[in-house]
């Protein structure tokens, strides 16, 4: 399945989300991470807004939030190569599994496509991200060190068109070697461990 592809979702609108969703976005995250208070970078990420952040919602038959996801544009390497990071992603737990997070990644990487990024990389579980292309990642370095048992998590999916090369010279002629440097609110170092 390509990245344009979605499965079918009943009864979901994928639409840009904004500063008006908030209120339902404060109750999803806290029920899909109890564990992780996330709100207050959903907060900041959606005060950066286009072009820095897409963020997309999913919203069933009656504009319910279903499930949530947000992008959002970093660079890596002395080049300052433009890429986006994913994350994090929310589907309400009674939505779970119904393939609402999976249309979100693909309509999400769908739109990115558009834009002038060379990849996508995401803090995530391989065993569901490789299912869209993501692979793990040996050469953009995140911000801050990574606990030892997340090295798999770290995943890219290049954006290129046509860069199905993922050797070191290759990342290299793309300027996707080196740090990512992320926005503010990516700059807890909470978020990374």
């Amino acid at each position: 399945m390509s990245i344009t592809e979605s499965p079918p979702v009943v009864n979901v609108n994928i639409r840009m989300a904004s500063q008006e969703d908030l209120p339902s976005l404060e109750e999803l995250y806290p029920r899909v991470f109890p564990d992780e208070d996330l709100v207050p970078l959903i907060r900041d990420l959606l005060a950066l807004g286009p072009p820095e952040v897409l963020s997309l919602l999913a919203e069933d038959s009656v504009r319910n939030t279903v499930g949530h996801i947000i992008f959002t544009v970093c660079v890596v390497g002395p080049n300052e190569t433009s890429v986006a990071l994913l994350g994090p992603l929310a589907v309400t737990p009674t939505r779970q599994n119904q393939g609402i997070g999976s249309a979100l990644v693909r309509r999400g990487l769908q739109d990115l496509s558009k834009m002038d990024l060379a990849m996508v990389l995401v803090l995530g579980s391989p065993d569901y991200y490789c299912r869209f292309g993501f692979r793990q990642e040996p050469y953009v370095v995140p911000p801050y060190p990574l606990p030892p048992n997340w090295s798999s998590a770290w995943q890219s999916m290049n954006l290129y068109p046509n860069s199905s090369s993922e050797g070191r010279d290759n990342k290299r002629q793309q300027g996707l070697v080196g740090e990512l440097v992320v926005p503010y609110p990516w700059q807890g170092k909470h978020l990374w461990s």
